[in-house]
């Protein structure tokens, strides 16, 4: 394994957290502005609909993709323009 990959893996997993915190935030935002309830469905919601369900499960797991590719690629990229070496 190469050392800027060794390097980057805390970088990596901080950025995993706070990704995961950014997406939250922009899933409950994205879901008020559908219209629906303040908080989103659990799949074992029993008051909600199975179309409420996996609309917001397909929502939220869309919206944790992106963030999380976004975030992780702007970490690869400020990488490589400090060191000169991509971490991947």
């Amino acid at each position: 394994m190469k050392a800027s990959k060794i390097a980057y893996k805390p970088v990596g997993l901080a950025l995993g957290a706070v990704s995961g915190l950014i997406a939250g935030a922009a899933f409950k935002q994205a879901w008020k502005v559908l219209g629906h309830d303040k908080d989103a469905p659990d799949a074992t919601d029993e008051n909600r609909t199975w179309s409420e369900v996996l609309l917001a499960a397909t929502l939220q797991g869309a919206i944790f993709a992106a963030v999380k590719a976004a975030v992780d690629r702007a970490g690869a990229a400020t990488t490589r323009s400090l060191t000169g070496t991509w971490p991947g």
